[in-house]
């Protein structure tokens, strides 16, 4: 309770633009972001460069870039974290595939919401591109993907971070599942 009470204030002084809020939300949460991170990054390839604190300390960055950020409360901030882990995982996976000069891209499977299956550069850019289109159909069913997908969120997390049930998120993320599915393996997508 004391922690959710001192999150509070420093949201709160993030939002009047206090320089030092962010430093200190960030050590406040920064156990639960690398959980969230280790859950977005397990099961990427040896040699990965992206690792748990690499993308926490990116957040952490993209945030501070961006101040002063306008963060309702605790649930915002968490979604908002979400979002930059997936652009910067996104990112990265296109700076790979920049490297590798291309490569076939194969079906991406959303089978399971904690990301538990590497998905090599490619596959980013295509699911990405995917969520894109998803977006301009969909706006909830993309960020229901956005927070399980690449945020880690269970179904009663996500449930709770979009003021929902956790019955309208799994008939959410199925309905966005199969949207992305064909978009990227019909070759509706670029």
């Amino acid at each position: 309770m004391a922690l959710d009470h001192e999150i509070t204030r420093l949201l709160a002084e993030l939002r009047s633009g206090e320089r030092g809020a962010l430093d200190g939300l960030f050590s406040l949460v920064y156990q639960e972001l690398r959980a969230r991170a280790g859950r977005q990054l397990r099961g990427t390839p040896p040699g990965q460069t992206l690792s748990t604190t690499v993308l926490v300390h990116e957040v952490y960055l993209k945030f501070a870039d961006a101040a002063p950020l306008s963060v309702g409360d605790r649930r915002h901030f968490f979604a908002l974290a979400a979002r930059a882990m997936r652009q910067i995982v996104v990112d990265h996976g296109r700076m790979a595939l920049a490297q590798k000069r291309g490569g076939g891209a194969r079906a991406v499977t959303l089978d399971v919401p904690d990301v538990s299956h590497a998905l090599d550069p490619a596959e980013l850019v295509a699911l990405d591109r995917a969520l894109l289109e998803l977006v301009e159909l969909d706006e909830r069913l993309a960020r229901t993907v956005e927070l399980r997908f690449f945020g880690g969120l269970s179904v009663e997390e996500t449930a709770e971070v979009m003021d929902s049930s956790p019955r309208t998120v799994k008939r959410d993320w199925r309905k966005a599942r199969a949207f992305l599915q064909r978009a990227i393996s019909g070759g509706v997508v670029p």
